[in-house]
C-alpha cells in the first residue's frame, strides 16, 4: 500500500488503519467516529487527504481542452477561483468529479478523486487534442483538510494571509506556518467550512506539527475517513463510486448546476445531457430521512406506498446527534417531489421515509 507524509503518525496516534484506494488511510482514531463528526461539527478537526489526485493543465489552449473535456463553464473563472466539475464519459455518465483551480487562463490545477487518480489520468491524455501540457503531480502535493467551526481562527495564527478575505472557492498561494507557496484554499468536503492546504510533501510534519501546536486551545482533533464520508453525506455532498458514477449522468445526479450549456462550449456528452435537462430523466438522486429507527445503507432497495420497487440508496448513515437515519438514492422521476413518502427495505422491513431537500 501507498502511504502517505501523515501515515507514521496516524498509526503512533492509534489509528485505526484501512486501505483505501491503494493507500494506508486512518478511518478512525480511538475516539471513534461520531466523536469525530461531532468535534467538526462544533469545533475542528484536520484531515490527512494527501491520497487525492492533482493534475496540472498548462498552455495556450488550456481553456478550450477543459471547456470541452469538463461540464462545468471553466470561461467564467479567474485567477484565485475554484470551481467544482465533473468529467462526462461520453456515454451519459462521469468519469469522476473533481475541483478546478485557475492560476490563470494558462495554467490549472485538477484536484480529482484518489481512487480514480490512473481512470483519470487517462482520460485527460487520451482526450488532449489540443497539445495543453499534463502533469500528473500527485505524489508530489501533500494535502491536509482542516475543517469546523473554529477552523478559520485557528488557521489564522499560522498565517499573514488574510483568511477572512478568502471568500467560498476561492484560493491564495502565501505563507503558512512558516512555509513558503502553501495553497490555501476555502473549500472542503464536511459542509462545516474551514480549508485546505496543498503543499510540499517535505514540509508536511512541520505543517502538522505547527497545526496542533497552535490547535491546543482550540481542542483541534485528528480526523479520520470515517467521519469525513458521515460528514459529507450530512451536507449533502456526494461520493463518487456511491452516488455518482460511470453509470450515473450529472442530471441524474441533480448537478445541472455545473453542467453549463453556454455558448462556445462544445463538451463531451452536451447533446445527450442538454436533451436530459430540457426533457427530464426517468430518475434521479434524493435525499430523504427514515420516520423510524434504522440505517439505510447502500444497495438497499427502495419502494413506493403500493410495495413496488422504485429505486435504490446509494449512501446511508445515522445522525450521531439525533440518531436518525438518512440517505440518498436514485428513484423514479415521479417520487422527486420534497414531502413524498417512500419505504426503505431493512432486513425485510420496509422502513417508512420522507424526500428531503437536505439535511442541515
Amino acid at each position: 500500500m501507498k502511504t502517505t507524509p501523515f501515515t507514521d503518525i496516524h498509526i503512533a496516534l492509534g489509528a485505526k488503519m484501512h486501505e483505501f484506494a491503494g493507500y494506508n488511510m486512518p478511518i478512525e482514531y480511538p475516539t471513534g467516529i461520531i466523536n469525530e463528526h461531532l468535534t467538526v461539527r462544533g469545533g475542528v478537526g484536520v484531515f490527512d487527504v494527501s491520497h487525492m489526485g492533482e493534475f496540472w493543465v498548462k498552455g495556450e489552449r488550456a481553456i478550450e481542452f477543459l471547456q470541452k473535456i469538463t461540464s462545468n463553464n471553466v470561461a467564467a473563472l479567474s485567477a484565485g477561483k475554484v470551481q467544482y466539475s465533473c468529467f462526462p464519459n461520453g456515454q451519459g455518465g462521469i468519469v469522476d468529479d473533481f475541483l478546478c483551480y485557475c492560476f490563470d487562463n494558462q495554467k490549472y490545477m485538477l484536484v480529482v478523486n484518489a481512487g480514480n487518480i490512473a481512470k483519470d489520468w487517462d482520460w485527460c491524455n487520451r482526450n488532449n487534442t489540443e497539445g495543453v501540457v499534463l502533469k500528473n503531480s500527485s505524489d508530489t502535493i501533500a494535502q491536509l483538510a482542516v475543517q469546523g467551526a473554529k477552523a478559520t481562527e485557528l488557521l489564522q495564527t499560522l498565517t499573514d494571509v488574510n483568511l477572512y478575505e478568502i471568500e467560498y472557492y476561492n484560493f491564495k498561494i502565501g505563507r503558512f506556518a512558516d512555509v513558503d507557496d502553501v495553497i490555501i484554499s476555502n473549500t472542503g468536503y464536511t459542509g462545516a467550512g474551514g480549508f485546505e492546504l496543498y503543499f510540499s510533501p517535505e514540509n508536511a510534519r512541520k505543517i502538522w506539527d505547527a497545526l496542533f501546536a497552535a490547535g491546543e486551545k482550540f481542542d483541534l482533533k485528528p480526523i479520520g475517513l470515517g467521519a469525513r464520508d458521515t460528514l459529507r453525506l450530512e451536507a449533502g455532498f456526494c461520493l463518487y463510486g456511491n452516488d455518482i458514477d460511470d453509470s450515473h449522468s450529472p442530471i441524474e445526479a441533480g448537478l445541472g448546476w455545473i453542467t453549463k450549456f453556454v455558448d462556445n462550449k462544445n463538451f463531451i456528452d452536451r447533446p445527450l445531457l442538454e436533451k436530459q435537462k430540457n426533457e427530464g430523466t426517468t430518475r434521479r438522486l434524493v435525499k430523504f430521512v427514515l420516520a423510524e429507527r434504522g440505517i439505510p445503507r447502500y444497495g438497499y432497495e427502495i419502494f413506493n406506498e403500493n410495495c413496488e420497487k422504485i429505486g435504490e440508496v446509494t449512501s446511508g448513515m445515522m445522525l450521531p446527534k439525533t440518531k436518525q437515519g438518512i440517505g440518498m438514492g436514485y428513484v423514479l422521476s415521479d417520487y422527486i417531489k420534497i414531502g413524498t413518502k417512500i419505504f426503505i427495505s431493512i432486513r425485510d422491513k420496509k422502513i417508512p421515509a420522507e424526500i428531503v431537500k437536505s439535511f442541515m
